[in-house]
């Protein structure tokens, strides 16, 4: 049986299984339309790790940008634009304060929500944005919030306003693989799309801050919603464990059922019958904690905002401590099989979580500044969210800086060899 692999650093390569190509690590200036070149993008949230991380990766993407940092604490937000140089600056903002929304939305282009986390909170930054007609990009992980965001779907579009939810990573990143998985089942399967998994994996904190952390302890709470044969499922959270491979550098890990927004999106957008996603971090010691938590602590507990944050304040250290042993890897995988027995994977992996996000979300950004969204509040994998010509262009800039992107198919109907294949392969034939 033959098999290609592909590994990448900083981009995309080839390899099959007599040649092997390798990509350079390099990050290129993208070349944006005169008319949204020197364009403004105000991240809320700036001065937090996924803000920072955005500002960041849009600042070497595109550096004529002028991004504006916003948050409530001065101090913090000075020393991220002093990072970014010249074509920066703060704004205070306090997203409970509609007048400093507006005011900080003035002669803006684009706003992204950074400011988690999402469980509990209004959609005050969307409402804003679409009352000073702003596009809108959010890095939402909670499937409630992101249906809230839904709602305003209809004053967006009145308003002519292009409206993203759960942008970034995962989400975001983890929709458009799934996306390209389903659009190509559709072309090369005789069968139909029929399992859809998203498999997650973190080594320690990924670099990313106590509110991501603050969010794992309140997905904890939720009952993990999977779909089976069209019908919605509520499981106990971090149970079912299946042992996956993530592919190299990161290989076989456990994981576990958790409740995230794109078990729903993906179901309402492609119609797979049965989806699921799960989520495992390292050292192994952390599944048993967070499993252990769920068995003895009470629901209510979990939901309890500040015994949330005395537990995150409590451990958020000892996990970055941690994080010399264990690094800081972050990968998606996502797998699709169908009726006739095609089957297929993608997997992205990165060696850190909060760079990788950072890059994911600048990718969403400059892809709504190309014009690729339209009017309403869209998920990413629906194609009036990312169109979907434009899903392959933001895929290979979501990758600078990956270890790991490939696409493997297996298509046992026909007992064909079994082939991974290069995406960036994938994406230039169709170009």
């Amino acid at each position: 049986m033959g098999i290609m692999k592909m590994n990448i650093v900083g981009g995309f390569a080839r390899a099959s299984a007599t040649i092997e190509r390798k990509l350079e690590s390099h990050v290129d200036h993208i070349r944006l339309p005169e008319s949204v070149r020197k364009s403004r993008v105000l991240i809320v949230g700036g001065a937090g790790v996924a803000g920072r991380n955005t500002a960041a990766a849009l600042s070497k993407f595109c550096p004529d940008l002028h991004i504006v940092i916003a948050g409530r604490n001065r101090e913090k937000g000075g020393r991220v634009v002093a990072t970014l140089g010249d074509n920066s600056e703060f704004a205070q903002v306090d997203i409970e304060d509609v007048n400093s929304l507006h005011a900080a939305m003035t002669d803006v282009d684009v706003v992204v929500h950074a400011a988690g986390p999402f469980e509990y909170a209004d959609c005050n930054v969307l409402e804003a944005a679409i009352q000073t007609k702003t596009a809108y990009i959010d890095v939402c992980d909670h499937e409630g919030y992101s249906r809230r965001a839904k709602s305003y779907k209809n004053k967006a579009m009145a308003a002519g306003v292009p409206a993203i939810t759960n942008g970034g990573f995962n989400p975001g990143v983890s929709n458009l693989m799934a996306a390209m998985l389903v659009e190509d089942a559709k072309g090369e399967s005789r069968g139909r799309p029929e399992k859809l998994r998203f498999n997650y994996f973190t080594a320690g904190s990924g670099g990313t801050g106590p509110g991501v952390l603050g969010t794992t302890f309140y997905l904890m709470a939720d009952e993990a919603v999977t779909y089976h044969k069209g019908a919605k499922v509520k499981s106990k959270p971090y149970t079912d464990m299946l042992n996956t491979d993530f592919g190299e550098g990161i290989g076989k890990q456990e994981v576990f059922l958790l409740n995230v927004p794109e078990v729903a999106s993906a179901h309402e957008v492609f119609g797979v019958p049965n989806i699921s996603a799960r989520f495992g971090t390292a050292p192994f010691f952390w599944n048993w904690t967070l499993s252990a938590m769920i068995k003895i602590l009470p629901t209510e507990i979990l939901k309890n905002r500040n015994i949330v944050q005395m537990l995150v304040q409590l451990s958020y250290p000892m996990i970055r401590a941690v994080d010399v042993i264990s690094g800081q890897n972050a990968s998606i995988k996502v797998d699709l099989q169908c009726s006739d027995g095609y089957n297929s994977s993608a997997i992205f992996s990165h060696k850190r979580l909060s760079e990788a996000a950072g890059t994911a979300t600048a990718a969403f950004v400059i892809a709504v500044l190309e014009g690729s969204t339209k009017p309403g509040v869209w998920y990413p994998e629906e194609p009036e969210g990312i169109a979907v010509e434009a899903r392959e262009t933001l895929l290979r800039r979501a990758s600078y800086g990956a270890t790991q992107f490939l696409i493997s198919k297996s298509f046992c109907r026909r007992k064909e060899m079994k082939a991974t294949t290069n995406m960036w392969d994938m994406l230039m034939k169709r170009a």
